[in-house]
């Protein structure tokens, strides 16, 4: 059963256990993370504190930076690859966990 919050005490419920199949800000950041290879690919950072995770994000940041901030598209050809992989696996368990990447665009309008 996935947990569909993050309760403050306990840390946060691991991209596994994440809402929307893992796709949330916090997911990504766990994504992120393993395409620059800061974390193993099979860590899920459960139970990391609100601390922990803004280190690891800053870390993805200062990546990010190097490669043109955030656009996947100018990363080198084996961070691109290696995201490409990293993300596709993840949005494949997302959607058959039921996440709609289309409703958020549905939410904001």
């Amino acid at each position: 059963m996935q947990r569909r919050g993050n309760s403050a005490k306990d840390g946060y419920v691991g991209i596994d256990n994440d809402r929307d199949g893992g796709m949330t800000f916090h997911g990504r950041l766990v994504l992120d993370a393993r395409v620059f290879g800061l974390i193993p690919e099979d860590e899920t950072c459960e139970g990391w504190e609100l601390g922990r995770l803004q280190g690891l994000a800053d870390r993805v940041n200062a990546e990010w930076d190097k490669h043109g901030g955030g656009i996947p598209s100018l990363l080198p050809d084996d961070l691109r690859r290696r995201h490409a992989e990293i993300y596709e696996k993840q949005m494949e368990k997302a959607r058959d966990a039921g996440w709609n990447p289309d409703a958020n665009l549905e939410d904001e309008q």
